[in-house]
C-alpha cells in the first residue's frame, strides 16, 4: 500500500510537470514474468547504442527531467538510447514478484538481450547507476550477456560481506534501517546472523566473482561514500583476475563525493556537506560519457590511452593519476596519544598516564555527517567541534599546527589500549582534518565493539574483564587527503557514534533483544579508558608520502629551558639559552588557545580556564613540549 500510493502522489507529480514522454514496454524474463521498461529514443535516431539503467527506486522518476550522464531532459541531443528498467518486484515491476525470485543478474541477462534483439538497438549496449543501480550492473554482468559490452557502476561493489554490516561486530543501525525502508528486506538475514558464521561466508563467497566480469569495467567512487572499502577490494581484483584479454581495460575514478541519494550531494557535484570540491564538479559524467563513446560509439577519442586510476587528493584539491591500485609511494609513521590531547610523532615515556570519560547509552555520542545513507541524517564532510568535540564523552588527540603539508593516502589504522569498568562496550574513532579556524571535518570513522576483539565468530566472543588493557584496533576506510599547513590532523575517541553504529549498552548480553536495530535493555554507564603511556601506548598509523619527521620533541630539559612558575596563576615565562622563536599554548582538546612571538618570553594565562595545558616552545630548530597547569 505505501509503494502503490508513493506511485500514485509521483504520478500526479510527473503528470504536472513531466516534458518527456518515453515509449513504455515491457520485457519478458525466464519464467514469463515482465519487468516494466521506459525507452527513450532521440529524434531522428533509428537506431543506436543503448545505454540501459535497472532501478528499484522507480524508473517514473527519470521523465522528470533526470536522464544520468547530463543528459536529463536532452535526449534529442543525446548519442544513446536509455532504457530505463524497474527491478522485478518494484514499482511498475511489482507484479513480477515470486516468492522465490530469479538472480537479479539474470534479470539483467534477460533485458540486456532483449534491448539487442529491437530495431531500434544497434547491440551495442553499456549500463550505468549508481548504488543499487551500480551493484546489479556487477551481477548482470556475472551471467556475460554476449551483447553487454561495457558497464559503468557507482559507488557500488558486488559483495556482501559480514563486515559490511557488523564492521569490528558493531551494526551499521542506520544503513541496515535504510535498506529495509528502501524495500530490499534485507533485516531478518543480518539480524538472524549477527556474528560471522557458515551463511556468511557462503554469502561472502559467492558474491565476490572478479573473474567473472568478461567486460570493461569503469568504477566510480567517493571518499565520503560508505562502499569505499568493499569497491577498492573489488578494482584490484578485476585487474587481476578478470579474463587477461581486459584486464588493461578497467578504469578507477575516486572524487570527493558522497554516496548522495538525498539532499544535493551526490557523485559528482561540487557542493559536499559543508565543504565545495570545485575541481570535482562533473567529472563522472565527463569521463563516463567518453568512456561510452570509446566501446559504445567506436570514438578513437584516447580513452584507451587514460591512466587505470584517477583520485581526488583533497585538501589540496588536485587530481592525481596512478598506473594501479593503491597507488605507489605512502610510508607507514606512527603517531602517538598522549594524555595532554597531544599527536606526535614522540612515543609516550610517562609510565602511567591514560585518559578516561563517561559513556551513557541513553546519551550516545551523535553521528553527524561522514559516510550515511539514511536520509535524516548528515551525509559527507561535516564540522565535528560543536556536535560531537564539544560533549563530555570523548577523549581528543590533535597533531601541533602543522608546519608542512601532509599528505595521507591510505588506510588510518588506529591502535587502542583500552579499558572499561564493564563487561562490554564499544570504542569509535572519528579521523578529522582540523582547520586554522576551528573546524573539524571528519574524512571516516570507524567502530570496534570489545566482545569481537578476538575475531567475529561465536566462539571468538567474550566479555571483557573490568579494568584490564586490552587492544581495540580499527582500519579507517581508504581516503586521500591533504593536511595543509596550518591545520592539524585530529582523531576523535568515543564509544558511540550513533545511529552510524548500534549503541552498545555496556552488557555482555544480547545486543539486539528480539532483532531490534536499536533496543536498550537495562543499559549500564561505563568508565572507559585510553591508555597513553610507555607500557600501553596508543597509537595511529598514517600512510603518509614524502613527510618529513619535525624534531624530536624533548622531555623539558630545566638545565637547557626554565618554564615557570607550573602551576601558574596569570602568567608563563620562559627562560631558555636560545632566543624563543614562538610559543603554543593547546588545551587538553588539542584546540590552540595561544599563539605568540615570544618577545618577551611571558605568556599572558590571565582569560584561561583553570586546568591541564601543553605548552611547546620553538628556539634553535628544538620543539620542547611540557605540561603546564593552571590553578588560581
Amino acid at each position: 500500500m505505501k509503494q502503490l500510493l508513493l506511485t500514485l502522489a509521483l504520478a500526479f507529480s510527473l503528470h504536472s510537470f513531466a516534458i518527456l514522454t518515453p515509449i513504455v514496454d515491457s520485457i519478458p524474463m525466464s519464467d514469463g514474468k515482465k519487468l516494466a521498461c521506459d525507452i527513450y529514443i532521440p529524434s531522428g535516431m533509428s537506431s543506436g547504442p543503448v545505454i540501459l539503467v535497472q532501478t528499484p527506486y522507480n524508473r517514473l522518476l527519470y521523465r522528470a527531467n533526470a536522464l544520468p550522464l547530463g543528459v536529463n531532459g536532452n535526449i534529442n541531443s543525446s548519442n544513446y538510447i536509455f532504457v530505463i528498467v524497474d527491478w522485478r518486484g518494484f514499482y511498475g515491476s511489482a507484479h513480477a514478484a515470486t516468492p522465490s525470485p530469479p538472480a537479479q543478474g539474470l534479470d539483467g541477462y534477460y533485458v540486456v538481450e532483449w534491448i539487442a534483439s529491437q530495431t531500434w538497438s544497434n547491440g551495442k549496449i553499456g549500463t550505468a547507476g549508481a548504488s543499487a543501480l551500480g551493484k546489479i550492473q556487477l551481477q548482470t554482468a556475472k551471467y556475460n550477456p554476449p551483447h553487454l559490452t561495457c558497464i559503468n557502476p557507482s559507488v557500488a561493489a558486488p559483495q556482501f560481506s559480514f563486515y559490511e554490516y557488523y564492521p569490528n561486530g558493531d551494526l551499521r543501525t542506520e544503513y541496515l534501517d535504510k535498506l529495509d525502508e528502501l524495500g530490499f528486506g534485507l533485516k531478518p538475514a543480518v539480524m538472524n546472523n549477527q556474528v560471522y558464521n557458515g551463511a556468511w561466508q557462503v554469502t561472502e563467497n559467492t558474491n565476490f566473482y572478479p573473474d567473472s566480469i568478461r567486460v570493461p569495467c569503469f568504477m566510480i567512487g567517493g571518499w565520503y561514500d560508505h562502499n569505499i572499502k568493499d569497491m577498492l577490494e573489488f578494482f584490484p581484483a578485476i585487474v587481476q583476475r578478470s579474463p587477461a584479454g581486459i584486464r588493461s581495460q578497467h578504469r578507477l575514478l575516486m572524487g570527493p563525493w558522497a554516496h548522495g541519494g538525498h539532499s544535493t550531494a551526490h557523485v559528482g557535484t561540487a557542493a559536499q556537506g559543508q565543504l565545495t570540491y570545485a575541481n570535482a564538479a562533473g567529472w563522472n559524467d565527463s569521463l563516463a560519457l567518453l568512456y561510452f563513446d570509446y566501446y559504445l560509439r567506436g570514438q578513437s577519442n584516447g580513452w584507451d590511452q587514460s591512466p587505470v586510476v584517477q583520485y581526488y587528493q583533497m585538501g589540496e584539491d588536485t587530481w592525481q593519476q596512478s598506473p594501479v591500485w593503491p597507488p605507489a609511494g605512502p610510508v607507514v609513521t606512527d603517531f602517538y596519544m598522549h594524555s595532554d590531547g597531544v599527536l606526535d610523532n614522540s612515543a609516550p615515556t610517562a609510565a602511567t598516564d591514560s585518559i578516561s570519560y563517561g559513556y551513557d547509552p541513553t546519551d550516545p555520542s551523535p553521528t553527524y555527517g561522514g559516510p550515511t545513507l539514511r536520509s535524516d541524517l548528515a551525509q559527507g564532510p561535516y564540522d565535528q567541534s560543536d556536535t560531537v568535540e564539544s560533549r563530555h564523552d570523548i577523549a581528543i588527540f590533535s597533531t601541533p599546527v602543522l608546519t608542512q603539508d601532509v599528505v595521507l593516502r591510505g588506510n588510518a589504522v588506529i591502535h587502542l589500549k583500552v579499558s572499561s569498568d564493564r563487561h562490554d562496550t564499544d570504542f569509535e574513532v572519528r579521523l578529522t582534518d582540523v582547520y586554522p579556524d576551528g573546524r573539524s571535518m571528519i574524512l571516516n570513522h570507524a567502530p570496534f565493539r570489545m566482545r569481537f576483539r578476538n575475531g567475529n565468530t561465536a566462539a571468538d566472543t567474550s566479555g571483557i574483564v573490568s579494568g584490564q588493557v586490552y587492544d581495540a584496533t580499527m582500519t579507517v576506510p581508504y581516503t586521500c587527503n591533504t593536511f595543509l599547513t596550518g591545520h592539524r590532523i585530529r582523531i576523535d575517541v568515543t564509544s558511540s557514534n550513533y545511529p552510524a553504529f548500534n549503541r552498545n549498552m555496556n552488557t555482555d548480553g544480547a545486543m539486539y533483544p528480539a532483532n531490534s536495530l536499536d533496543t536498550l535493555v537495562n543499559p549500564l554507564v561505563a568508565t572507559n579508558t585510553v591508555y597513553t603511556n610507555s607500557a600501553n601506548a596508543s597509537y595511529v598509523e598514517l600512510p603518509l608520502v614524502n613527510y618529513t619527521t619535525p624534531n624530536s620533541i624533548s622531555t623539558v630539559n630545566y638545565d637547557q629551558i626554565h618554564i615557570y612558575p607550573n602551576p601558574a596563576a596569570n602568567e608563563i615565562h620562559i627562560t631558555a639559552p636560545e632566543i624563543v622563536d614562538a610559543v603554543y599554548l593547546y588545551d587538553i582538546a588539542g584546540a590552540l588557545v595561544v599563539s605568540q612571538s615570544s618577545q618577551t618570553n611571558t605568556i599572558s594565562t590571565a582569560g584561561l580556564a583553570e586546568g591541564m595545558y601543553c605548552l611547546r616552545a620553538v628556539y634553535g630548530g628544538n620543539t620542547v613540549n611540557c605540561k603546564v597547569t593552571i590553578a588560581r
